[in-house]
């Protein structure tokens, strides 16, 4: 990308902002000015524990493994043959009128050295998920600034959010926060857009000069029923297009959606060219009872050159494909959650205990977690 030309994308973008703002503040304008007693929530405080116990059949943690600490190139519940901690989330937030702010915190590797690629133990397993303010500027729109969640993909960080306990590698290898300024506007009671400037992607402090773009179009047609198209450029980060969707076809089936295709920008950890991936993931799941609901996430991943995600040494770009089997198993707060997980792929990227490649792994965890 020539200077000039990313000179010309910047000003694009500080552009779009302006324009943001300045129709936000046209809509403020007309909106009914008169003073009002502005109500003030009380601080609300929430949050999660969890933890798991995972067995690799395998053994390919013990045996150094790869990227993800052994098991099959994700970030999450990498320990083998191990009692291992996730997170402790504490969550606060409080409204005043039309503003309020979101600090979402989290201890423990699941929050830290596992969101954070750069991040380590011996860093320290303090992590922020989320921080920021917002304002309603009327009851279409509402402006957010600060460090937040990604709205791409399916699957979040917290284990509460998440049917699954291990990830998916599409959300591995995603963004998991975007920094920035984001206005959502909801266009009708079915139809809703998101715009905003982000930082590069997972990223408390930006040290590079361009920013990334975001967006996402939602709809929702019916009760139990939502989609969502999201996109995210930077030149830094790259582009990623993604679609989430979710369907309650049935008072006690839901199937859930999410498609997304990466290619890598000049300072991803995937390196320029062509690199980046793209996959899709199903996650079915059926009610059993009040208290047990049963599913699975099968899930298709590819790296779009050799040796993007699982390293080199073999002749073509390598697939995966994931089948995870899980249980929700409540009791009050507490959810159980036995989880069995084969990976399958079209090259050796995997090491046996004996230290040899080899194409597949298989594990199993039960992890619980306690929501308050």
């Amino acid at each position: 990308m020539t200077l000039s030309t990313q000179k010309s994308r910047q000003h694009l973008l500080w552009l779009l902002l302006l324009a943001m703002v300045t129709s936000v503040q046209s809509i403020y304008a007309q909106d009914d000015m008169a003073e009002e007693e502005e109500e003030e929530s009380p601080l609300s405080i929430s949050g999660s524990v969890d933890v798991y116990y995972k067995y690799d059949f395998a053994g390919s943690a013990a045996a150094g493994g790869n990227i993800s600490g052994g098991e099959n190139y994700t970030f999450f519940a990498p320990d083998h043959n191990s009692f291992s901690i996730g997170m402790a989330n504490l969550i606060l937030e409080k409204s005043v009128g039309k503003t309020s702010f979101v600090a979402d915190l989290s201890f423990g590797p699941r929050g830290a050295s596992s969101s954070i690629p750069t991040l380590s133990i011996d860093d320290g397993s303090f992590h922020i998920q989320n921080l920021y303010v917002a304002h309603s500027f009327s009851d279409n729109v509402t402006m957010s600034l600060g460090y937040m969640g990604t709205f791409v993909g399916y699957e979040v960080i917290s284990p509460t959010g998440n049917f699954n306990y291990s990830t998916s590698h599409l959300f591995s290898w995603g963004p998991f926060q975007n920094a920035g300024l984001k206005f959502d506007f909801a266009l009708s009671d079915q139809w809703g857009f998101m715009i905003g400037i982000f930082n590069d992607w997972n990223t408390y402090t930006d040290f590079t000069s361009g920013k990334d773009l975001g967006m996402q179009l939602s709809y929702a047609p019916s009760d139990g029923t939502s989609l969502y198209l999201n996109f995210v450029t930077g030149e830094q980060t790259g582009t990623e297009i993604d679609l989430t969707a979710g369907f309650q076809l049935a008072e006690t089936f839901y199937l859930g959606v999410n498609a997304a295709t990466y290619s890598a920008g000049t300072g991803s950890l995937f390196g320029a060219g062509d690199s980046g991936f793209s996959g899709v993931a199903l996650y079915p799941q059926l009610t059993v009872s009040d208290n047990v609901t049963i599913g699975s996430r099968l899930e298709l991943f590819s790296e779009k050159e050799i040796g993007d995600i699982f390293g080199g040494g073999y002749s073509e770009a390598a697939s995966v494909f994931g089948l995870t089997f899980t249980a929700n198993i409540t009791s009050g707060p507490l959810t159980f959650i036995p989880e069995l997980r084969f990976d399958s792929a079209s090259e050796d990227i995997y090491i046996d205990s004996d230290g040899a490649a080899t194409g597949g792994a298989t594990q199993f965890l039960l992890a619980a977690v306690y929501s308050f």
